[in-house]
């Protein structure tokens, strides 16, 4: 499973850099975050560097006011139910599209789409609408059908069941999948079993399936055989949130608090509970392995870790890079060597927080514990449901 970087806001030389350092990569642009200059330079900065560059039309909620994403030339300028339905307002959008992408040098196309509060004919008639009109306008790249859904709409079955069955039809090269949810980790086993059952449909009829707004909770998705998750540094770019479509305040007026994510707990940790780990020896087992310690060896080089000068940089960066890795190793050569390796991974987590508990160390609302649970039986209902025909379908 590959692993793109969400593009959220101040995280320009976030992305130069870590493309740079990895040699390899792929980012999701956003418009709320960039103005139209901005998009063509870092797309530039992206190719240079080896990479590859998308671009996210953020159209879910049409009537959104944020200053940066209504300045863009493709945004529509008086909204009505219409104008998704096909006709000149619609070939606007897309063509604007189009010219946008181009300058921001993209790979393919991610098609708009709203966001969707329940799977009925409205909406699916909507989709159908972006897509005949694409084949015509964005016919030069492949394209990526958004499919945004509510918490609410994930958590039904039926509907679920009835976008694979539709999306089966579209004239597209895969999937870009948004899934809308209240936590940053998600503490709903049924919306998460969805979420596997919809990305592994999706990717039965072999196309690509690109899932967006991702924490390392949703590693999971390797077991549903998908092609890539994207996340970034801030938590509405970790997981969907509508509103900071139609909010000005931008994230850096949010709270900063440095986090130290530990992989092999899937678990984040306030700098102040490194320090009990410190005072208690037993730091150690929250250390990065040498090749992904880049970001955070001065927590670990002796010294109480409150002391040192870890940042906010160091704290995202760290993040991605940890991410990133678990990632690229996330699906192995066959469906059940994938699912098993998530199952030995939750296990050795639950490990490892159990004994910093006992010391002590707690992740707040990061903390992975109550999570656990939640993955095992979501990848179990995937085994009950898709495993026979994951397992000899697996490529």
């Amino acid at each position: 499973m590959d692993f793109y970087l969400q593009y959220g806001y101040g995280m320009m030389e976030h992305c130069r850099h870590l493309i740079q350092s990895w040699g390899s990569g792929a980012v999701i642009l956003s418009p709320r975050d960039l103005e139209e200059d901005q998009l063509e330079k870092i797309g530039s900065d992206i190719i240079d560097r080896n990479g590859v560059t998308l671009l996210d039309p953020q159209l879910y909620n049409p009537r959104a006011n944020h200053h940066r994403l209504i300045q863009h030339d493709y945004w529509p300028d008086e909204y009505t139910t219409g104008i998704l339905s096909g006709g000149p307002a619609l070939d606007k959008i897309l063509q604007e599209l189009k010219s946008l992408n181009t300058k921001s040098k993209t790979s393919k196309y991610i098609l708009p789409s709203v966001i969707c509060e329940t799977v009925d004919d409205d909406w699916l008639h909507i989709q159908q609408n972006i897509i005949n009109s694409s084949d015509n306008i964005l016919n030069d790249k492949p394209t990526l059908a958004t499919i945004c859904l509510s918490s609410d709409s994930l958590k039904n079955e039926e509907q679920i069941e009835s976008i694979i069955n539709s999306a089966e039809k579209w004239n597209v090269s895969g999937y870009y999948i948004v899934p809308e949810h209240d936590n940053y980790l998600v503490e709903d086993p049924v919306w998460l079993a969805n979420l596997l059952m919809l990305c592994s449909g999706l990717k039965l009829q072999n196309r690509e399936v690109l899932v967006g707004y991702c924490s390392h909770q949703m590693l999971c998705l390797a077991a549903a055989n998908v092609d890539a998750i994207a996340s970034g540094i801030w938590l509405n770019v970790r997981a969907f949130n509508r509103n900071k479509f139609t909010e000005s305040e931008d994230d850096s007026t949010s709270r900063r608090t440095k986090w130290y994510y530990c992989y092999q707990s899937l678990s984040e940790y306030k700098i102040p509970f490194l320090d009990m780990a410190y005072n208690t020896q037993i730091l150690s087992s929250l250390q990065p392995e040498n090749h992904l310690n880049t970001y955070a060896a001065m927590l670990f080089s002796g010294t109480q870790p409150s002391t040192t000068d870890y940042n906010e940089q160091s704290s995202f960066r760290h993040y991605l890079l940890c991410l990133r890795n678990q990632t690229l190793v996330s699906r192995l050569d066959s469906y059940r060597e994938t699912i098993n390796r998530q199952n030995a991974m939750l296990d050795a987590a639950e490990r490892l927080i159990r004994e910093l508990h006992r010391n002590g160390v707690r992740g707040n609302d990061r903390d992975f514990a109550n999570i656990v649970d939640v993955n095992k039986a979501a990848l179990q209902i995937l085994d009950n449901n898709r495993g026979f025909v994951l397992e000899r379908s697996w490529i």
